[in-house]
């Protein structure tokens, strides 16, 4: 445990360690992020990753020598020179090959399109001459050695006139690396590696940052060549206790600034990082990068200020170990807030878009004829203003869907509902385009073009404008758009569809009875009577042809008997009961043994209280299920065995309609169908009660038999 520590050195130490702890949680997070979250990993992933992990790696071991004095540097931890010098001489070069990487340098069409790159080649010789000198010289002298001759005048590390040699060709490495990375950013407006618009355009704007990162590094790489001709100055001089003193000083200081100026570098590539995702091959950032980097940025200040502060301190370790837990859980708790924040405010942005549509009850409160359009312009509002911050944006369908859909939405409604031409657009989209990039002068400030995608192919696009703060629009606006508008138009879609099928199944129930009464009316009143007279004309006539005219006469008066008479009228006149009892004794007399009716009075009440469709719809369903047991319920028409039939109407939550009978049951439907049954009637019958909020249920009867029950809320 330290005691008896100088204010101005607790300072000193607490500044260099911050630093240094700072740097080191920075960059073994960035390097991890870039592995780990890399969309392809090829080499320059892996170098940019692997790069920042050795920098985390050189200040860790940075941190680690503070809490050594001096001579113990000097004289002992050999390993950890050797370890420093390999992180000197890699990562410099690294970051120019790195540079060269992300500027295109190594794509032969941009050699051609910026000349200024095929010097570069120099470069790298010149930058790879030095740094094979260099490496030379680490391995022929022992690294320790170099600071033993500068300190005690011993030691044989190679010099010219008592310079090593290290000290001379270090600074220049340093600055050769940082400098021409610093002209291959210069030289490039447009990078081409990627070959997608908005990951060029992520690359542009990513660009200022990392020439500022890299500008910061050229001050550090001066501020240690400064600092090794001064070293030099020092050797040529008589180094007594007082210049030792004030060359250790001066190391200290230089190396905090150092330090502090490599941490300014590290977050301005950070910030490049995860706004635009330059190094992980990702088309466009996520939005969830930025907001970790801010809090791990604020997180690393925070905790290396506070643990380098009990670590200056003169306070037993153990108070360290119980500060670390302590910041740890903390940390881990705000970071559980902020995520449960973040998602309360997606879920916030998105409930207008989500939210149910009311389709149901746009469809039945109105004819399906008059049903007013599905309301998407509400949502399609809160998607641009909300959770994209675009200037302007249209939502165009195209495609089989397009007629359903009808007129582009847009956004603000005041640039009108003309959209620019797609023509041009649509070649270009693929199901594996996220995006495309326009020409906002001809598509009147519409900067990029969505394709909107389904199993019938492209169905629209979305043309975006740039967003209200010039931020790029991130991977998670991007999908969620695309989801959000293919939901909006195959939600218009279907609503249209559905109307378009609800006026058709009405205009054919319609013309169904239309037919029904006129097919009655002229056998009733034209062909019967013709066939009479015909009989009382032909007296005479061969008795082969009488009974054969007597035989149609008594077929049509029978099928005139058998014929449903006019539906819906009789519903609308007597009531659901009352036509449900008339449907079971004129169509099906002698079908059933006993019929019994089970109806409570409220349910009744209920009944005649149902609007026109929802009542007709529930007769047409009771009417089917008493046809199939009159059909299908018997074994065989030979058979005696009774077959009764039970019709109850029950009032509760919802309307609930029964129509049982005790006949041969599901277990025999094979037999039914091989009778005429196809099974259909009672699935189309469910889905118009689905349109109307209604279920159907067929079940086995307890006992035997089969059991229908249909549900319809009050308020359909």
């Amino acid at each position: 445990m330290k005691t008896n520590i100088p204010l101005h050195e607790l300072l000193f130490d607490w500044g260099l360690g911050a630093t240094s702890l700072f740097n080191t949680i920075l960059l073994v997070w960035l390097g991890l992020t870039v592995l780990l979250n890399a969309e392809k990993r090829d080499w320059g992933t892996r170098l940019a990753g692997c790069g920042m992990l050795l920098g985390g790696l050189f200040f860790l071991i940075h941190t680690a020598t503070l809490d050594y004095s001096w001579e113990a540097l000097i004289r002992g931890i050999r390993w950890w020179w050797y370890i420093c010098w390999l992180c000197v001489l890699a990562l410099p070069f690294g970051w120019y090959v790195l540079m060269l990487w992300y500027s295109g340098a190594w794509d032969s069409a941009t050699v051609r399109a910026v000349p200024a790159f095929r010097s570069h080649r120099i470069g790298l010789g010149i930058a790879g001459a030095l740094g094979i000198v260099l490496a030379a010289l680490v391995i022929i002298a022992d690294p320790a050695r170099l600071f033993q001759q500068i300190a005690y005048r011993e030691g044989d590390t190679p010099a010219v006139r008592g310079i090593p040699l290290l000290l001379g060709v270090l600074p220049l490495y340093l600055l050769a690396c940082i400098s021409f990375s610093l002209d291959a950013l210069r030289h490039t407006d447009l990078p081409q590696g990627a070959g997608r618009a908005l990951d060029d355009v992520a690359r542009r704007r990513a660009r200022p940052w990392l020439m500022a990162s890299t500008g910061v590094q050229l001050v550090a790489s001066l501020m240690v060549g400064a600092l090794l001709l001064w070293i030099v100055w020092c050797v040529h001089r008589k180094l007594d206790d007082a210049l030792f003193f004030r060359l250790s000083v001066a190391v200290s200081l230089s190396d905090f600034v150092i330090s502090a100026l490599v941490g300014v570098a590290v977050v301005l590539m950070g910030k490049a990082i995860v706004s635009y995702e330059i190094f992980t091959g990702k088309t466009l950032p996520r939005r969830g990068f930025l907001r970790q980097w801010r809090n791990i940025v604020g997180v690393a200040a925070a905790y290396s200020i506070l643990v380098s502060l009990f670590w200056a301190l003169p306070v037993a370790q153990v108070y360290l170990v119980l500060l670390s837990t302590i910041l740890l859980s903390v940390f881990f708790a705000l970071f559980s807030w902020r995520g449960y924040v973040e998602r309360e405010h997606y879920v916030a942005q998105l409930r207008p878009f989500v939210a149910s549509q009311g389709l149901y009850e746009q469809l039945l409160e109105t004819g399906a004829g008059d049903a007013p359009p599905l309301d998407a312009a509400t949502p399609f509002r809160a998607l641009c203003d909300d959770v994209l911050g675009v200037q302007a944006a249209y939502l165009v369908p195209i495609g089989p869907l397009a007629p359903l859909v009808g007129a582009p939405l847009v956004f603000p409604p005041e640039r009108g509902v003309g959209a620019p031409p797609l023509s041009e657009i649509t070649p270009r989209l693929s199901p594996k385009t996220l995006c495309i990039a326009l020409d906002s002068a001809r598509t009147g400030g519409l900067t990029w073009a969505v394709p909107l995608w389904s199993e019938r192919g492209l169905i629209g696009v979305l043309l975006l404008g740039d967003k209200r703060d010039g931020g790029l629009f991130t991977q998670e606006e991007i999908e969620i758009a695309r989801a959000g508008c293919e939901r909006l138009i195959d939600t218009q879609a279907s609503a249209a569809l559905a109307r378009q099928l609800m006026a058709l199944q009405r205009r054919h129930v319609a013309q169904t009875q239309m037919l029904d009464r006129r097919a009655r009316r002229v056998l009733h009143d034209d062909v019967l009577p013709r066939l009479h007279a015909v009989l009382l004309t032909f007296a005479d006539a061969p008795p082969e042809a009488l009974a054969q005219l007597s035989d149609a006469h008594r077929e049509i008066s029978n099928l005139l008997r058998e014929m449903p008479g006019a539906t819906t009228p009789v519903v609308a006149r007597l009531g659901l009961v009352e036509a449900l009892r008339q449907c079971v004794s004129d169509e099906h007399p002698g079908a059933f043994d006993a019929v019994e009716f089970a109806i409570e009075p409220a349910a009744e009440r209920a009944a005649r209280e149902l609007p026109p469709l929802a009542a007709e719809t529930l007769f047409f369903a009771a009417r089917e299920a008493v046809r199939n047991a009159a059909k299908h319920a018997r074994p065989s028409p030979e058979h005696t065995a009774p077959l009764h039939l039970l019709v109850a109407l029950q009032a509760g939550e919802a309307l609930q309609l029964c129509v049982e009978d005790n006949g041969i049951g599901l277990e025999n439907a094979p037999a039914a169908e091989a009778r005429g049954g196809s099974g259909q009637g009672l699935a189309l019958h469910g889905a118009m009660l689905a349109i109307l909020g209604g279920t159907l249920e067929l079940m086995p009867r307890v006992g035997g038999g089969t059991r229908v029950v249909f549900l319809l809320p009050h308020d359909s």
